[in-house]
């Protein structure tokens, strides 16, 4: 299976910045993406804009169109993401609640035409999340048993985000999916996610960790060593910038409710090979471990999270899809990619790099 662009759909602007689904389709459409991660925001927008507003028989609706939408620029739709919050809540009601909201989404998925449910690890406060890696490996057991029972079956993709409260680096997400140990549930690599933990630390005055390379080296060695390919549903390959000054009080990032990484992460993130707007992050050797190392193939998302997404200027949609498709080119290259060939009448404005 060679390698397959796609993109998180809210990575090509916020819809609550006037940025609409089908304009960033059609961008995608333009510039040679062939999946999206559906982020569950753009569906509640259009299900907003039906009569009736945002319920679930529109949701439902909302879900038949942008599958039809998709379907007609021959875009799959890679996943619906995030279902989050879920694993290792102390409060079982709170739980019970997610399991219905659950049931729900598997309807979402079957009428999006999508097989597959990305569930980011907790990132609440402590004092809502259980230590115990028990618990929410019987959470996530839970859910992916559930989804073998759908027809068809649905896919659970789970990823360590840098700050996740009590999961938060690649070793405890493979962790969690050998431990749940179901078909159906798989792991998300992120290059940022990854490089985000043991690299880079935004609240530092040099935006690095202690002992930063050597931990990546290592890292690096665990994952090609340890890592069944067959377990890893598909990967994100972003960067992000390092910054001017830390991620302290007092910064423009700065929120006194996050971490200083969730603050960056929801700011500062680039597509690959984006060294002239301040990338840093050790991307490339990161993705070769992914893709050289593991001999990944399948779908690569730019999950990009960035301030230039919230933005209204019109051009945002297009400049983001153009970025993006620039560090694809780059990627395949750099890393010699077998990548699928893209059908006629597709632009492809990054093959000339």
């Amino acid at each position: 299976m060679p390698c397959h662009l796609g993109i998180t759909s809210m990575s090509l602007g916020r819809c609550y910045a006037g940025h609409s689904f089908v304009h960033k389709l059609d961008m995608a459409y333009t510039y040679g993406y062939r999946g999206i991660e559906l982020f569950y925001e753009d569906l509640v927008d259009m299900a907003e804009q039906l009569a009736g507003g945002d319920t679930q028989e529109n949701q439902l609706e909302a879900a038949n169109i942008i599958s039809r939408l998709c379907h007609e620029r021959g875009i799959t739709i890679i996943c619906l993401q995030p279902f989050a919050h879920y694993e290792g809540l102390i409060d079982r009601q709170e739980h019970a609640n997610r399991i219905e909201k659950l049931e729900f989404w598997f309807q979402l998925a079957r009428a999006l035409r999508t097989n597959m449910v990305q569930i980011p690890s907790s990132f609440g406060p402590a004092s809502e999340l259980s230590e115990d890696m028990d618990l929410a490996v019987t959470d996530l057991q839970k859910v992916a048993d559930m989804g073998l029972q759908q027809n068809p079956p649905i896919r659970f993709v789970y990823e360590a985000l840098c700050f996740g409260t009590r999961f938060n680096t690649w070793e405890q997400s493979w962790d969690i999916v050998q431990a749940v140990d179901r078909p159906n549930f798989g792991l998300c690599l992120d290059t940022f996610n990854i490089a985000g933990r043991i690299y880079a630390d935004p609240a530092s005055p040099s935006g690095l960790t202690p002992n930063c390379d050597e931990a990546v080296r290592n890292s690096i060695a665990r994952l090609v060593a340890n890592v069944d390919i067959r377990k890893v549903f598909y990967v994100q390959v972003v960067d992000a910038e390092r910054l001017a000054s830390p991620l302290v009080e007092g910064h423009p990032f700065y929120h006194p409710d996050q971490p200083a990484r969730m603050s960056w992460s929801r700011n500062c993130r680039l597509f690959y090979g984006e060294n002239d707007r301040g990338a840093y992050l050790p991307v490339t050797e990161i993705s070769r471990a992914i893709f050289q190392g593991l001999g990944f193939e399948g779908w690569v998302s730019m999950e990009l999270f960035h301030r230039r997404m919230s933005d209204t200027d019109a051009v945002v949609p297009r400049e983001l899809a153009s970025r993006g498709a620039t560090a694809w080119a780059k990627l395949a290259r750099d890393m010699k990619l077998r990548i699928e060939e893209i059908p006629n009448g597709i632009s492809r404005f990054a093959a000339s790099l």
